[in-house]
């Protein structure tokens, strides 16, 4: 799961891989992996705090995009949340941007991403 922060402005609330991590240095929109038996909104969340150290409302799903890596298959659901309460602040020393739409192009994202990225710009 991945979800679309945006700002009073418009901007995306972007961050960058960890090295050692699967596509490791890319801009990549935050989120993560269900655990069994969750749901993928209660995933959301809990990815979310875990994350980025702050209580986040999962609105709508804007996509789901399934991606076949050389080395794995990945389905990401991307999500519209926003910010309910706390400050963002990365919890996992993770580079973090918050970058207008017509700027999302600029960075290195996964293969996945890219068509969701065309459409957001």
């Amino acid at each position: 799961m991945a979800a679309l922060i945006q700002d009073d402005t418009g901007r995306y609330l972007i961050t960058r891989r960890r090295g050692g991590s699967h596509l490791a240095g890319m801009w990549e929109f935050p989120g993560g992996k269900r655990e069994p038996g969750e749901s993928l909104e209660d995933a959301m969340r809990r990815e979310l705090a875990e994350e980025l150290s702050a209580c986040f409302a999962v609105g709508e799903r804007v996509e789901t995009v399934r991606w076949e890596y050389p080395e794995r298959t990945v389905v990401i659901h991307f999500y519209r949340c926003r910010l309910e309460s706390g400050t963002i602040q990365p919890q996992e020393s993770q580079a973090m941007e918050w970058v207008a739409p017509e700027r999302l192009g600029e960075f290195a994202f996964p293969p996945a991403d890219r068509e969701l990225i065309a459409r957001l710009r």
